[in-house]
């Protein structure tokens, strides 16, 4: 009798320039899940410190928006560049690199002097985190094998995906201590001692992995990419704030013809022999291809749920920085509850659990939205509790099996090309769902703002993330079907 069930399938063993797998280094894995962790965090932790940066900073709401697009803009820009050069020039090195350079970069940010320096130091700080983090899935591939890899893995999927909201719970615990006066500048300075502990401990712990045969970097191709992910995020982070002025609009439209000029290039420079950024025959693999696209999706969901609530109890119903992060604990928890189990649910369910966890993840959105129906001008957060637990249970239902399956999807021999690529598509989906959410919310809200307002932006978000929701689970049970097919 047939099984019924699908399980995702193992990456193949890893290929040339790989670390002998015999002994997978699990001392090195906690250093590189901070690697992993930190760069999320980072993005996340400046969310509930928005407000108070304004003040102290004297930043108009565009810089405010800089603050957060400057670093996703240049992270998402240089991903898939930073896992090509851990390829060729050794992923141990690229990795203390990068964390060197983003301890340094998250000092710098926590003593600015003012919002166009803070602004500066933002886009360094997400060019040293793209170095850092497609080199933690990279040694992943490279260094653990069978069974240990997809723990790590899972490992992995489970720190990616609770960053965000752990980001808030810290950055509004960090307000509110307000350590030596100091306000929102511990955000960034917290980094500083994990940074530091990393780097000694990482120099001892993680191997040195490479691809021999790696070919040099596509320097047109990042450049190209860099330009088309550039002009789209930074209009739809910025416009809003600044009152959509002309250059937005330009941007926008800017987009498509850049992204069919780098999409040609690619296939060009494959046609001559030579090695692209992103090479089409590995995006063309129906697999990779719809993994991506379900990951950068997912991402979308996820990232406008974390950046629109936090407007919606802060700005909306006053809450505390401190509060409204506390109101995240019920659905990391739950998170986390299931991340850790997801290695056996899917080994049981197979891809059946992505479209189960995306049904829940929206059922749990649907909950909170008929909380805020029924709860008026005040929304308790002990009633919020329930549907963020089931929003939860879904989110860790889905990303970290979805991580598995992208990489299933991508050449282990090219671990860096898929760490980035995986990257790449995870952080646009963020950066994309935080600023479509936002505007979405501002945009019902109105210039004056009053609580029924307020109330229909939240439904009006709900509704987006849920129909955002609705259709992973439809990508889903397309990837189920095409894993089916490959079994």
């Amino acid at each position: 009798m047939t099984n019924t069930t699908t399980a995702i399938p193992r990456p193949i063993p890893a290929g040339v320039g790989s670390a002998n797998t015999s002994t997978p280094p699990w001392r090195a894995l906690p250093v590189l899940l901070a690697g992993a962790f930190l760069p999320i965090l980072d993005a996340f932790i400046v969310n509930v410190a928005l407000a108070t940066m304004g003040r102290t900073l004297h930043a108009g709401p565009a810089e405010l928006e800089l603050t957060v697009s400057a670093y996703g803009v240049a992270y998402a820009c240089a991903l898939v560049a930073g896992g090509r050069l851990g390829d060729r020039f050794g992923r141990r090195t690229l990795f203390l690199f990068g964390m060197a350079a983003f301890t340094l970069c998250s000092v710098a940010c926590g003593f600015a002097p003012n919002a166009p320096a803070l602004i500066v130091f933002r886009v360094f700080q997400g060019l040293a985190a793209a170095m850092m983090f497609p080199q933690v899935l990279a040694t992943i591939q490279a260094s653990f094998a069978g069974h240990d890899r997809q723990r790590a893995i899972g490992f992995f999927g489970a720190t990616v995906g609770a960053a965000g909201a752990v980001g808030q719970i810290v950055g509004g615990s960090l307000l509110s201590a307000n350590l030596f006066g100091s306000s929102w500048r511990p955000i960034f300075l917290v980094n500083l001692p994990v940074g530091i502990v990393a780097l000694l401990i990482g120099r001892r712990t993680v191997p040195q992995t490479s691809t021999s045969a790696a070919a040099p970097v596509d320097v047109r191709g990042a450049t190209g990419l860099a330009a088309v992910i550039a002009l789209v995020l930074l209009p739809l982070t910025v416009g809003r704030a600044s009152g959509w002025p002309l250059w937005t609009w330009i941007c926008l439209a800017a987009a498509a013809p850049a992204g069919i000029a780098f999409v040609a290039s690619q296939y060009r420079e494959e046609r001559l022999g030579r090695i692209p950024l992103l090479p089409p025959s590995l995006l063309g693999l129906p697999l990779a291809r719809l993994a991506l696209a379900t990951i950068a999706l997912f991402g979308t969901c996820v990232g406008g749920f974390l950046f629109s609530l936090s407007i919606i109890l802060q700005v909306g119903h006053g809450y505390s920085p401190l509060k409204s992060g506390l109101t995240m604990g019920p659905c990391a928890l739950a998170f986390f509850a299931v991340a850790l189990s997801a290695r056996r649910l899917t080994a049981r369910f197979g891809v059946t659990v992505l479209i189960a966890g995306a049904l829940v993840f929206a059922a749990g959105l649907a909950a909170f939205g008929a909380v805020v129906t029924t709860s008026g001008s005040t929304l308790s957060a002990v009633a919020t509790a329930a549907p963020l637990i089931v929003v939860g249970l879904g989110w860790g239902a889905v990303m970290v099996p979805l991580v598995g399956l992208v990489l299933a999807g991508l050449p282990v021999e090219r671990a860096g090309l898929a760490g980035g690529v995986l990257s790449t598509a995870l952080q646009i989906g963020l950066a994309t769902g935080a600023s479509a959410l936002g505007t979405v919310v501002f945009a019902v809200t109105g210039s004056h703002p009053d609580a029924r307002s307020w109330q229909h932006a939240t439904l009006t978000a709900v509704a987006v993330d849920c129909g955002l929701a609705l259709a992973t689970a439809v990508f889903s049970h397309r990837l189920r079907m095409i894993v089916r097919r490959q079994a």
